[in-house]
């Protein structure tokens, strides 16, 4: 219980800095990085009438339900937290606090802060077994269909947005939402190598029982005891 509680506070920690990062950065300067909320800065802009919260939210259960009956259940309801909670933050985020503008006027600025904060978020929901729904499971009907690596079907997918996005809002929006997606990329893998990153701790003592209940019972951490003894007097070592 105490391992579930933990993975969930860091999902939603991960979800809140991805909707932050969109929200407050990509999504005032139409930047559309790929997954469903590229997609549905898309269809805002020729549907106003919806925020984009909104279309995430309809994007996601559109894809859920196409994937749960094409692909299976093979998602996961971490997935489904993680993909519906950034929706409905993002969302909440647009009834509380009403952006009018852009933070910065330089789009690189907006770029690089916006795909850093999400990508970072995204790492720790990914690190988790989980993911933020989007792409991902269009990458996973692609794979399915046409035997295609699921990297290479999200790249698809997210290709295909920018695409859709560079006729909405033009060439150079697209070409800075292609920018978005290949640092996007690079973060996360960054992250997600970060947070995986293990440390290797040698103790060398005469008191190796009192230790290993300590490492145990205490830190609840594995051990490994090794017999070993020392060169000058051989006495044992543990």
């Amino acid at each position: 219980m105490k391992g579930k509680i933990k993975e969930y506070v860091f999902i939603t920690l991960g979800m809140i800095m991805v909707a932050a990062g969109l929200y407050f950065f990509l999504m005032p300067q139409k930047l559309a990085v790929g997954g469903a909320n590229g997609l549905a800065i898309v269809i805002n802009h020729w549907i106003p009438i919806l925020s984009i919260g909104a279309i995430m939210i309809i994007i996601n259960i559109i894809l859920f339900i196409i994937g749960f009956l094409i692909v299976g259940t093979s998602f996961g309801f971490k997935t489904i937290y993680a993909s519906m909670g950034t929706s409905i933050t993002i969302s909440l985020f647009e009834r509380t606090i009403p952006i009018q503008q852009p933070l910065a006027e330089d789009i690189i600025i907006q770029l690089i802060f916006g795909v850093f904060i999400s990508a970072i978020g995204m790492g720790i929901v990914f690190n988790q077994n989980a993911s933020t729904g989007g792409t991902d499971i269009i990458a996973k009907i692609i794979n399915k269909f046409f035997g295609i690596e699921l990297g290479k079907g999200v790249l698809i997918s997210d290709f295909i947005i920018i695409i859709m996005a560079g006729f909405a809002f033009g060439p150079e929006l697209g070409m800075y939402s292609l920018l978005g997606i290949i640092l996007n990329g690079v973060v996360i893998d960054w992250t997600i190598e970060g947070i995986s990153l293990c440390k290797e701790v040698n103790i060398v003592s005469e008191y190796s029982n009192n230790i290993r209940e300590y490492i145990v019972n205490d830190l609840e951490r594995g051990a490994t005891i090794y017999n070993a003894k020392g060169a000058i007097q051989e006495r044992k070592r543990m």
